[in-house]
């Protein structure tokens, strides 16, 4: 934590926003778990660790899946407002989409709600059971959605292949070696083996196990590609004023928020070595009054390694060209410089769709409000940085959050 760090002792007017709690449960392959289920299970444990009960919730954002249109068109149509009783108080219910970016852009949604006095109580939830769809209709979607039809699905292109190709520009640009690449998934295993709601929680890995496993798309080996997976979170924004009502002593809040939407055709991307994180980041800095000197941990989407590490540099955490060096010099474990992806991200704790980035959001607030188990409790943790990313990297997001002392 930095020097110069000093807790926010008032988090600002009474209706500025602020997060005060998250509920997960255990991602992995879970076909006999119902997917209205699983969200309500993850309501009722994120207002329960908010100390709220249900009909306190006014607002409703839902997080789409991508496993089955019915069960989008049954969110879309506010079956959760019913689901947990609260039909005629709630007043609005609807869906926040922009793929892998989606949790960026929901939490900016709560926030205007709440500034703006539309809302006093926001429920955010999400659900996926992608580790138990039809394989071949998932990989079908990831062959087509998202892919422009005119221009790339004809050459084949998939969203692996997309993966492969940005990885493959980046260990070019920065002469990162397979095995610097391959630390990537090491620390996000070394993670989730400290995450009980993990899918590889009882599974180590190691970089000659990664190398080893079978080549998916050069440079691409299978345990640098992200696992299918069934999982669901949740948390709840509320008002500052509200919050101290409730006897809340700390919360969470936004110090500044920037994005960068950089192309749709993967083609029409400048430089995949680098994506829009740079500018997402230079108008989030600009907000907060802190730098990536000042963060405590970083929780940025990792479908494939080389979208982090390009992260990692255009936010200023590594400097150009180091990325996945700085992995493999241990920085992004347990006890290293920077904690990074401390669910174990979306390549050990499981890609749950556009919920993979709710995860890793999910595990900012809950790490910054001090309630992680011990085991993956990052000490005294006051400021996070956040980064998502939707469809062929399209965008780049940063949410940059602190944690808030809301009395004296």
């Amino acid at each position: 934590m930095a020097e110069n760090w000093t807790l926010n002792v008032n988090a600002g007017a009474a209706n500025d926003p602020v997060f005060v709690g998250v509920g997960e449960i255990p991602t992995g392959k879970f076909p006999e778990r119902g997917f209205i289920e699983a969200l309500t299970k993850v309501a009722i444990l994120a207002l329960k660790d908010a100390g709220m009960v249900p009909r306190e919730i006014d607002t409703i954002l839902l997080i789409p899946n991508l496993h089955s249109a019915a069960d989008q068109a049954d969110l879309v149509f506010s079956r959760m407002v019913e689901e947990l009783g609260i039909h005629g108080s709630c007043k609005s219910s609807f869906m926040v989409h922009s793929g892998g970016s989606t949790s960026d852009n929901a939490l900016r949604t709560a926030h205007g709600l709440i500034t703006a006095g539309h809302a006093k109580n926001v429920l955010v939830l999400q659900a996926e059971r992608w580790g138990s769809a039809d394989l071949n209709e998932m990989i079908t979607m990831l062959s087509k959605n998202g892919i422009p039809g005119e221009w790339e699905l004809p050459t084949g292109i998939q969203f692996n292949a997309i993966g492969a190709m940005i990885t493959r520009r980046y260990m070019h640009a920065t002469q990162s070696t397979p095995e610097e690449m391959a630390s990537v998934c090491v620390t996000l295993r070394n993670w989730a083996n400290l995450n009980d709601n993990a899918m590889f929680r009882d599974k180590t890995l190691t970089v000659e196990q990664i190398l080893a496993s079978r080549m998916v798309a050069d440079p691409l080996h299978a345990y640098e590609c992200p696992p299918m997976a069934d999982g669901a979170c949740a948390f709840v924004v509320t008002s500052t004023e509200n919050a101290k009502k409730k006897g809340i002593g700390h919360a969470v809040r936004v110090a500044g928020s920037g994005g960068c939407v950089s192309h749709y055709c993967l083609s029409q991307e400048r430089d995949q070595a680098v994506l829009g994180w740079p500018l997402a980041a230079e108008r989030a800095w600009s907000q907060s009054g802190w730098g990536p000197e000042d963060a405590d941990l970083a929780e940025i989407y990792d479908s494939y390694a080389a979208v982090t590490t390009s992260a990692l540099e255009g936010i200023g955490i590594a400097e150009k060209g180091e990325g996945a060096r700085w992995f493999a010099a241990g920085h992004g474990d347990p006890g290293g410089k920077l904690p990074m992806n401390t669910n174990g991200g979306l390549l050990s704790a499981g890609h749950t769709g556009v919920g993979g980035g709710t995860a890793l959001l999910v595990e900012g607030i809950r790490q910054l409000l001090h309630r992680a188990p011990a085991k993956r409790q990052v000490e005294d943790c006051q400021r996070a940085i956040i980064g998502g990313t939707g469809g062929s990297y399209m965008d780049a997001q940063i949410v940059l959050l602190e944690r808030t002392r809301l009395g004296a």
